[in-house]
């Protein structure tokens, strides 16, 4: 909305200040577009009475949605995309947030080495991350299971949790820490009452990040999971490599309702952070 909003100019502001005004603001918003409309066409596709995606559309229907939650496969993804995402954010949160409280409180030498391997994972190919993942768990056996998903998933997820953390941690008071400890009360104890509260927003937010990395999820995927792990990227992409229908229109639409309210549930927290 400010993006749109009429602005108030100075009465010094030249009338190539204001022309720039508007081609700065119109850049924006055709920017914004083109990123925004190859997402928001398929919606529409998704209610459409044809097999196949094409516009112009014949009719509407809402056969594509009946598909979806009668098919055993499509139940069967999204049941595995509710069991890995919630645990591989819960372990990536755990991670992330004790990593970042303890690189936060102490200086060492070949700190910012270790902070480069802990984010790594977010720089790094993730068409490597799927390999070297798959020779590793392969030879431990955890290839094709949901345990070897979960680890790698939250592996993704932790340095989302790491950096959002420590942001949020630039600005706490470590003297309340210090007082806490110095009126008795345990490191642990200090943790939950004093240090676990002031960070919760950005602790919250760093773990929104990682479930949705791990719920989008689908090269790594594709080398750790077996045919009984499939999730719902995964099952998208079968779809669209073997079969492209409506239905595949209909999964995206539910997801960007599910990840757009996701953002508006990280924004609203990053306001109340600040």
């Amino acid at each position: 909305m400010k993006l749109l909003a009429l602005p108030v100019f100075p009465a010094y502001a030249t009338l190539g200040d204001k022309a720039g005004w508007y081609a700065l603001r119109a850049a924006c918003l055709g920017v914004l577009l083109f990123l925004l409309l190859p997402i928001l066409v398929i919606i529409p596709l998704s209610f459409s009475a044809s097999s196949f995606l094409a516009y112009p559309m014949p009719g509407w229907s809402l056969q594509w949605y009946q598909h979806l939650f009668s098919s055993d496969d499509w139940a069967r993804a999204t049941r595995n995309s509710f069991i890995v995402a919630p645990l591989a954010t819960l372990l990536a949160t755990l991670l992330g947030t004790l990593a970042a409280v303890g690189l936060a409180r102490v200086q060492f030498r070949g700190k910012g080495l270790l902070m480069s391997l802990l984010i790594a994972p977010m720089v790094v190919p993730i068409v490597v991350v799927g390999v070297s993942t798959y020779l590793f768990f392969a030879k431990i056996g955890l290839a094709d299971t949901y345990l070897g998903l979960i680890l790698v998933h939250a592996a993704l997820g932790a340095p989302f949790v790491l950096t959002t953390v420590l942001a949020t941690l630039q600005s706490f008071n470590h003297n309340l820490v210090r007082a806490s400890l110095s009126l008795g009360a345990s490191p642990l104890e200090t943790f939950f009452r004093i240090t676990l509260p002031i960070i919760a927003p950005g602790v919250i937010s760093g773990a929104l990040f990682a479930f949705a990395t791990s719920f989008d999820e689908v090269v790594v995927t594709l080398f750790i999971a077996g045919p009984t792990q499939v999730t719902l990227p995964r099952q998208m992409f079968t779809g669209i490599r073997e079969n492209i229908t409506p239905t595949i229109a209909a999964v995206a639409t539910l997801l960007i309702i599910f990840t757009s309210t996701l953002m508006l549930l990280l924004e609203w927290l990053r306001g109340r952070r600040q």
